[in-house]
């Protein structure tokens, strides 16, 4: 009696890393992973993004995901580290001379919100944090440790964490009424102008005693 040639046996894969056949392993997949995190998040928000939706993007297996990221938090902190980064290099442009480093922080933070390329996907990010908790811990923890302590970390003036936070509400708060409000005048004012008016708070908040 004859019987059929026997293979490897079939059935459920476990979870953890997926098999190679899920989809090409190593740094080009992860990399396209996260671009494809990063677009979705930026396009749909945090709680409109599933793994499953950002697998489909990037062409693999949604437990690729997993394995490279993890939970959904985990791959929203390392999308919105690319989303964010054009605004970064905040601390350097503070660090330096006292003299006229307002108006640094301020030209330099509305340069980034100016840019359509730049200010479209950190609007979804903050819209995010706005309406999920979850998201805006991960965007706290980021900013915090990103920015707010590098910042703070270099200034001569007492309690510099609190001075580092009030110059970022200050901005904050502008950037919220100008690019996502758009509350006239200050949607149609003149940069030039809002930095003038803005850079010597900012200034008396990061170098006064």
């Amino acid at each position: 009696m004859s019987t059929a040639p026997t293979g490897p046996a079939t059935g459920p894969r476990k979870r953890g890393r997926p098999a190679r056949t899920a989809a090409a392993d190593g740094p080009a997949t992860r990399d396209r992973i996260l671009t494809a995190a990063r677009n979705e998040f930026a396009r749909h928000g945090y709680d409109k993004t599933s793994i499953r939706g950002i697998a489909k993007v990037a062409e693999v297996d949604p437990a690729l995901v997993h394995h490279y990221f993890g939970t959904k938090e985990r791959v929203f902190e390392a999308a919105i580290e690319l989303i964010l980064a054009p605004a970064m290099n905040a601390p350097e442009v503070v660090h330096g001379s006292q003299e006229g480093a307002g108006e640094r922080l301020a030209r330099f933070m509305f340069g980034v919100w100016e840019n359509p390329a730049t200010r479209l996907p950190v609007l979804a990010v903050l819209r995010s944090a706005l309406t999920n908790e979850a998201a805006a811990a991960v965007l706290r923890g980021l900013i915090e440790r990103r920015v707010l302590l590098r910042m703070a970390g270099e200034l001569t003036v007492p309690d510099p964490e609190f001075r580092a936070q009030l110059a970022a509400g200050h901005l904050i708060g502008i950037t919220m009424l100008r690019y996502v409000l758009r509350m006239e005048p200050i949607a149609s004012a003149e940069i030039d102008d809002i930095v003038a008016m803005v850079g010597p708070t900012l200034e008396r908040y990061l170098t006064e005693n």
